[in-house]
């Protein structure tokens, strides 16, 4: 699965000066090695063609990247970490994005190389006139996303995504927009969602948990929350991961299940079903 230690050892082991960084540094290790959806094995768009949006920020300054319908790109965290550290924007989209990607030297790998054999059985069973490809993903392998806190307080958030099944060209989920796919503020905390993108957006999720927060709730209370909104208001199912400037972290659900792992004092903590808390030694 994911090597969530990496990250952790990363974080932990930076010196002061370094520790805000190292949060986004050691997801784009993790991003690298998780299976998920992103890069190679992203679901596909009504074309049969990946599209791919991330997200990154920092919380200690509220500086934020994202990018969004990207093509060719493997690794479109890195990029978008980029667009936060090399332009004076904060998103960049399709086209612009990948002009942007070449200017920065990232690699664009060939469409063919980012389909699987899954994903693409999984679009061509949603082609059909009956399908719900909404309904399919819901609770399967989706959005990587991320947060963490280092010994300094300091929080950032990740998320990177291939979108929903079958979508529109074009389409943009959740995932990029500040707010809705992921928020960090050293003031209250950092949140990455997951689930059906425009219902998160129109409730903006992870915003939305920091206002409760905010308001003295805690990040599990905070968390179902917000989730509660979005299942009550808009019957819309979905995950986030949360944690706030002292460290208290938590995995929460609507869907049917949602693969999650956290580091903390030497332990991973994992699950993937409601109910569902394993815990493993790092060392």
């Amino acid at each position: 699965g994911i090597p969530i230690e990496l990250a952790y050892a990363g974080i932990k082991n930076k010196t002061k000066q370094e520790d805000n960084l190292a949060v986004k540094e050691k997801f784009l290790e993790l991003h690298h090695f998780s299976i998920h959806i992103l890069g190679c094995g992203s679901v596909l768009n009504i074309k049969g063609e990946v599209e791919m949006d991330a997200i990154v920020m920092d919380g200690k300054t509220l500086a934020s990247g994202a990018v969004s319908a990207v093509r060719n790109i493997a690794n479109p965290i890195q990029l978008a970490r980029l667009v936060m550290d090399k332009t004076s924007h904060a998103y960049l989209t399709a086209e612009g994005a990948n002009q942007f990607a070449r200017s920065m030297g990232i690699e664009e790998v060939p469409q063919e190389s980012l389909i699987t054999e899954y994903s693409r059985m999984r679009w061509r069973k949603n082609l059909a006139p009956d399908a719900n490809p909404v309904e399919c993903q819901m609770g399967k392998a989706g959005t990587v996303g991320a947060v963490a806190v280092d010994l300094e307080g300091n929080l950032a958030c990740a998320t990177s995504t291939g979108g929903m099944l079958n979508k529109m060209e074009g389409r943009v989920g959740d995932t990029p927009i500040i707010g809705s796919g992921g928020y960090a503020d050293n003031q209250s905390g950092a949140v990455s969602t997951t689930g059906h993108g425009e219902t998160i957006m129109k409730i903006t999720l992870a915003r939305l948990i920091l206002f409760h927060m905010e308001q003295g709730r805690s990040v599990e209370d905070a968390s179902d929350l917000g989730l509660a909104c979005m299942q009550s208001r808009l019957g819309g199912l979905g995950g986030v991961v949360t944690v706030d400037p002292q460290g208290h972290w938590a995995a929460r659900f609507s869907s049917n299940y949602m693969s999650w792992a956290a580091a903390q004092r030497d332990i991973v903590h994992y699950g993937q079903y409601s109910g569902e808390h394993f815990t493993q030694s790092i060392n």
